[in-house]
């Protein structure tokens, strides 16, 4: 969303206070809904039209009117109704940024890093219209100190947003690629375990299969000999086998493992 998106937040149905002296070209201008953030300027007013700070899942944007007189004094719908107020508007999202900045850090699964994605996302939308919003105002007023001083303000906002928003998506998506890397790698070495035990089967099949066709009871003399030692020492003999056939099929693949 850039600064001529039609973002509308519904507030009362006269946007600007009555008692504002401001140009009526302004109040002309404006609807029932304050719409995008924007500038507007005439007759020495200025008049910026600005969005809070979003909550949530809310479908429309809460507004937020500051109006800068030809003397430089400025007024607002709410908080201090002067320059305090635009300054606290900022330090809104000053503080949202640094609470985000504090979870990205201590973000360790890939859900907390969404949770972050959704927060963020609208408000450095936001933060970004703003500095749009100010950037005409700056425009407008070249030489106005507290207008240049306001866009610069949100310029590092949007730059500040900018950079952890970068990091909160570039984290995620390495997150992901590992995850996903670690499975491939994890479904890669159990492909490899059943392509050995098909091949210790197909080997010893024939085996099997004759010697249970043909029957293989050969006297060997162990059958009367110190029971039970001998079905111990078969059973020991058997374990021993089974460890060395269990090392050979989990054994991490060779390259031309990989290869194949």
């Amino acid at each position: 969303m850039d600064a001529t998106a039609n973002t509308s937040a519904t507030l009362s149905s006269d946007l600007v206070p009555p008692q504002w002296d401001v140009p009526d070209v302004f109040r002309r201008r404006l609807g029932d809904r304050v719409g995008r953030q924007r500038a507007m300027y005439g007759e020495g007013h200025l008049l910026l039209i600005l969005h809070a700070p979003p909550q949530g899942e809310e479908p429309e944007r809460q507004g937020r009117l500051f109006w800068r007189r030809p003397d430089g004094v400025w007024k607002a719908n709410h908080s201090h109704g002067d320059i305090k107020a635009l300054d606290e508007h900022l330090d809104e999202f000053r503080h949202i940024l640094e609470v985000l900045d504090d979870r990205e850090h201590a973000a360790t699964s890939a859900a907390e890093y969404f949770e972050i994605l959704s927060t963020l996302t609208p408000l450095y939308r936001t933060i970004r219209n703003l500095h749009l919003a100010l950037q005409q105002a700056r425009t407008e007023l070249n030489e106005a100190r507290d207008v240049i001083n306001f866009r610069d303000e949100a310029y590092e906002l949007e730059r500040q947003a900018d950079l952890l928003l970068q990091d909160s998506r570039n984290t995620l998506e390495f997150s992901i690629a590992k995850q996903t890397e670690a499975q491939a790698r994890a479904g890669h070495h159990m492909a490899v375990a059943a392509h050995r035990l098909n091949v210790l089967a197909a080997f010893f099949f024939p085996i099997a299969t004759l010697s249970a066709f043909f029957g293989t009871n050969m006297k060997h003399g162990f059958e009367e000999f110190a029971a039970p030692l001998p079905i111990i020492a078969l059973l020991l003999v058997s374990l021993m086998c089974g460890v060395i056939l269990k090392w050979g099929v989990t054994r991490p693949p060779t390259d031309d493992e990989v290869r194949l």
